[in-house]
């Protein structure tokens, strides 16, 4: 079964990274390591994940600490799975942010399906935080957003997460500017992302989109500025 989710593992000890792995691959999703709390945010930003499994005990940086932060700009699901069994770890963690929390060790079927209901509800969060079921044009490019497509023409265009989230967020504002720290703030979130990963992923796009990159027709630059979606009407 391939379902081509992918889902963050954040633990530093190896035989528990391999069993969650397995666990993960056997039921088709697609796991991503963290192995140190520094790792995860980079990582999250970067790779965009539907869910975070986050250990407690990770080291140079707290899980706690990283769910915080994390907290502070996602909503992406998150499931504690630690070897701390107090309550008030729990409640702690809980109180945090955590979308549920699971002690070590337990069963392969009932973390899958806390997994599935994680999913489930960042479905449900994402079908009302898309911006509408309908359809932007401008020229050859059209963005689905019901269906997360995005064409030249008839052909659809490969993006990876972040290229999608920027070039939806460009076509929300069409023809308006954005400024190169609303675009980061707004995909990577304030403690991530910097001018010069965007320009490398406008730069991916604009390879993927435009047909002549170097005299762009649908993603603008406003120089020093930030970057402007042709307007669709």
């Amino acid at each position: 079964m391939e379902n081509n989710i992918q889902i963050l593992i954040a633990e530093d000890e190896r035989i528990i990274k391999n069993f969650l792995s397995a666990i993960l691959e056997s039921s088709g999703y697609r796991p991503l390591i963290a192995s140190s709390g520094k790792d995860v945010l980079p990582m999250l930003m970067s790779h965009n994940p539907a869910l975070l499994l986050l250990d407690l005990g990770l080291p140079e940086a707290d899980g706690m600490e990283v769910l915080r932060q994390l907290r502070q700009w996602s909503d992406i699901p998150v499931i504690v799975v630690s070897a701390r069994q107090r309550e008030e770890d729990k409640v702690a963690a809980l109180d945090a942010g955590a979308n549920d929390y699971i002690t070590k060790p337990f069963g392969n079927a009932e973390l899958l399906a806390r997994i599935r209901t994680a999913l489930r509800l960042r479905e449900q969060m994402g079908s009302r935080l898309e911006p509408g079921d309908g359809v932007f044009v401008t020229g050859a490019l059209s963005v689905d957003y019901a269906k997360r497509l995005v064409r030249m023409g008839e052909q659809p265009v490969h993006l990876t997460p972040i290229e999608y989230k920027i070039v939806t967020l460009l076509a929300r504002h069409a023809g308006k500017v954005l400024t190169h720290d609303h675009i980061i703030r707004e995909v990577w979130g304030p403690y991530g992302g910097d001018s010069q990963i965007l320009r490398v992923n406008m730069a991916n796009i604009r390879r993927k989109l435009e047909p002549d990159p170097a005299d762009p027709q649908y993603i603008q630059t406003e120089v020093g500025v930030g970057y402007r979606m042709a307007d669709g009407g």
